[in-house]
């Protein structure tokens, strides 16, 4: 069945419009209340936010959703995506909301919901708060209506979880690091762990002002970080995204390592330790054949899904992996965390990097990625997939690259777009074929 308001990732859209008005927010706030009233304990919901400035008004109807039909509510302030997971779990609350869009431009804002055991909800739990955001909602009566506050130590309490992470015999004493926190969510938590844990912090992008989130910072936009990290001589440098659940690293050279990289260290590392689960990792079709050759050279295996973090997280679950994610960075670590989190997934980087004792550009550039190269072709209607002639040139496509290489082409999930993906030892040859089954994708459209 599809869904009216949820898409991969929660509900999103540019604020005022749309699904994304304080009116809509209400209605969430009290279909996801009545959908989580079970029982006859005190039922609460945790609500956090990025720095956007549409966050105050979201934050404010969705408070009046939850209280009118009998929930209390905890609001934490602007805190990363992770932390609201977490703390959703820790204060044993029946809900948990973020008000995030991520890594999009301010405008933007989106309403990313847990349930109680810290996971993203299920489609399930979506497709029934949606009937019920289209339906009738009964309010609580009058003295069963819910009360609001905030707490003080939400991020103390986050920056606690975070640091209790990294290796106890271990500290940054020495290193320079520069964090860009996309002037996100993480702009204060994130430097904090970093120098408690001893590092040398060099803080960009933490100046938000509701209007400058991911604006030419974080890890869309690596090119500050990177000047900044060879101007200050830093040993690496770390980008989050606004709501900081994903992240992108940079080496002492400025040059940007991505997340398939970064899922290699980590598994390498956890696979030495006795830690890692599952014999490999999880990632998703997106992810470069690069890693997955690279794994199966260190005897280690790849499984891949549809693209997305909580199909990877749900790999994760239902075949025992405890280390998955995406190459733009979401990298879930399930031992620690129920959803993608850019600080652990940082901090167990510069493990990796303290414990072998060598610059970031030789811990972390584990293999040469093969030549990839992707193209969007819009289209205004119609199955361009399903017609003879885009199917044979992808068939003749596939016979050429077999055992050299791989095609992935999907439509997308948020707009009319069809994404042609290629990747081989010959970038002639990638560059050949994508073209060619873009043509063949506009003619049939």
């Amino acid at each position: 069945m599809a869904r009216k308001y949820f898409g991969t990732d929660g509900i999103r859209g540019a604020t005022n419009t749309g699904a994304m008005t304080a009116a809509m927010a209400m209605k969430v706030g009290m279909a996801a209340g009545a959908y989580f009233l079970r029982g006859d304990h005190k039922h609460r919901v945790v609500i956090g936010k990025d720095t956007r400035l549409s966050g105050y008004m979201l934050e404010s109807a969705l408070v009046a959703g939850f209280t009118s039909v009998g929930m209390d509510v905890v609001m934490t302030g602007p805190l990363p995506t992770p932390a609201i997971a977490m703390l959703t779990q820790s204060m044993r609350a029946d809900i948990g909301v973020m008000i995030s869009a991520s890594h999009n431009p301010f405008a933007d804002n989106g309403l990313k919901l847990f349930g109680p055991d810290g996971f993203k909800l299920s489609d399930e739990a979506e497709l029934a708060i949606e009937a019920l955001i289209d339906g009738d909602i009964p309010l609580a009566p009058s003295k069963q209506i819910g009360r609001a506050k905030r707490i003080d130590d939400a991020a103390g309490r986050y920056i606690h979880f975070a640091k209790s992470t990294f290796p106890e015999d271990a500290r940054l004493d020495g290193m320079r690091v520069v964090i860009d926190c996309a002037n996100g969510a993480a702009y204060s938590v994130a430097p904090t762990a970093l120098w408690e844990l001893g590092a040398d912090v060099i803080a960009i992008g933490v100046t938000p002002n509701g209007t400058n989130i991911n604006d030419g910072v974080g890890s869309t936009a690596p090119q500050t970080l990177s000047e900044t990290v060879v101007a200050s001589g830093a040993d690496i440098g770390i980008a989050l995204d606004g709501d900081a659940d994903r992240l992108i690293v940079v080496d002492e050279r400025g040059r940007v390592v991505d997340g398939d990289q970064l899922m290699a260290t980590i598994a390498a590392g956890w696979a030495r330790q006795g830690k890692l689960r599952g014999g490999g990792l999880v990632a998703t079709v997106m992810s470069n054949l690069g890693l997955e050759r690279h794994l199966s050279a260190q005897g280690l295996g790849l499984v891949r899904t549809a693209v997305g973090d909580r199909h990877v997280l749900e790999k994760m679950r239902s075949s025992g992996y405890n280390v998955g994610g995406e190459q733009s960075g979401h990298i879930i670590l399930s031992d620690y965390a129920t959803t993608g989190d850019g600080l652990v997934a940082a901090l167990q980087v510069l493990a990796e990097v303290r414990r072998a004792n060598a610059p970031a550009s030789e811990v972390l550039h584990r293999f040469d990625p093969l030549p990839q190269l992707l193209k969007n072709v819009r289209f205004a209607g119609g199955k361009p997939l399903e017609t003879d002639a885009v199917r044979t040139v992808i068939a003749d496509a596939e016979a050429e690259l077999k055992g050299r290489g791989r095609l992935v082409i999907r439509p997308s999930g948020t707009e009319p777009v069809i994404r042609v993906m290629a990747e081989g030892d010959d970038a002639a040859q990638v560059e050949r074929l994508v073209d060619r089954i873009c043509d063949a994708v506009k003619a049939a459209a």
